[in-house]
């Protein structure tokens, strides 16, 4: 999705890559287990929202924000004029796949495994990631449970109601 947009003229940013950054002066490889530790510490240091507020500087007239993981950044984020929040779902299965795929440093390789991460990921505590409660914010949903063709339909006919908006 995120290629697909930068196709489209936006810069691309990513909570995440906040968190690979702070985890490198750490000296953390960029594994996921060690990002969450991480993101979850600056969190506890710097408010539930301190991603989001890290990149506010970095973005500029028309941008993508992905990897958002708790509700207070898409709080910090709606301060931003026209921001919206989709989310982007798919079966656990085909996210599993699609991990593997990836083949990134640290990622699950049986999808008990994945389940358990992202049940890490889902915590109740306010100072950890919530993917569930971040994704009820969400303004549009979009069905990523097909081929890449279906998704950049869906991206387009989003961005088609949110320039009309």
């Amino acid at each position: 999705m995120a290629a697909h947009l930068a196709d489209q003229g936006f810069a691309v940013h990513s909570l995440s890559d906040i968190v690979r950054e702070a985890a490198a002066q750490r000296g953390l490889p960029p594994e996921r287990e060690h990002l969450i530790r991480v993101g979850n510490l600056l969190r506890r240091e710097g408010g539930h929202g301190v991603l989001a507020a890290r990149l506010l500087a970095r973005l500029g007239r028309r941008d993508v924000v992905d990897s958002i993981r708790h509700p207070e950044e898409v709080a910090v984020l709606r301060s931003l004029p026209r921001f919206v929040l989709v989310g982007v779902t798919a079966p656990l299965e085909t996210r599993f796949r699609r991990s593997l795929a990836r083949a990134r440093p640290g990622d699950p390789l049986s999808l008990e495994a994945f389940r358990q991460r992202e049940e890490q990921e889902n915590s109740a505590d306010p100072g950890s990631q919530q993917l569930e409660a971040t994704f009820r914010l969400a303004d549009r949903i979009v069905e990523n449970g097909g081929d890449l063709a279906a998704l950049r339909g869906q991206i387009d006919r989003e961005l088609a109601v949110c320039a009309a908006s």
